[in-house]
């Protein structure tokens, strides 16, 4: 089984209840470990837009990197997802952000995630359940450390109770 990390946010409809949905989808080749508080956020790049709900995710699948895109991507086009405009609303986006220690770059996918070291929407959740963690040689508290950009708020009151 190989360790991975997803990032999950969507701004359009029923945010918590579009992101419980894909985790509950992920499940069925993903056997998922932790999650994230949800993090309401700031959008980047097109601003004139919902702000965001996101998580990040902790799984291990047997899933090859390029089969765990097609994977998320079959997620996303069963929720509905349509792409418009870069950055623009959508009602879910599951990106794979670290798989193993693999790095890749190819036409259709890029690891880690080319934009995630600038994302306090994908950090700070990601810290929250991996606080140890290491990318690329960096400890996560120093990605942490040095983010500016877009405003982040924990959103305790949508956690369920366990």
């Amino acid at each position: 089984m190989n360790k991975i990390y997803l990032g999950i946010g969507g701004n359009i409809g029923d945010t918590k209840g579009n992101l419980d949905r894909a985790v509950e989808l992920l499940k069925e080749k993903v056997n998922i470990s932790r999650q994230s508080s949800y993090y309401e956020t700031e959008p980047v790049g097109y601003k004139e837009q919902n702000w965001f709900l996101n998580i990040v995710i902790e799984g291990e699948t047997d899933l090859t990197p390029e089969e765990l895109l097609s994977f998320t991507q079959s997620i996303e086009r069963k929720m509905k997802r349509v792409k418009t405009i870069r950055f623009g609303p959508r009602i879910i986006d599951v990106d794979i952000l670290l798989y193993e220690q693999v790095k890749l770059d190819t036409k259709d996918l890029i690891i880690p995630h080319p934009r995630m070291f600038e994302r306090a929407f994908v950090m700070v959740p990601l810290y929250e359940i991996a606080p140890s963690l290491v990318i690329e040689d960096i400890k996560i508290e120093d990605i942490l450390n040095k983010l500016e950009g877009e405003e982040i708020h924990k959103k305790d009151d949508l956690n369920e109770e366990s």
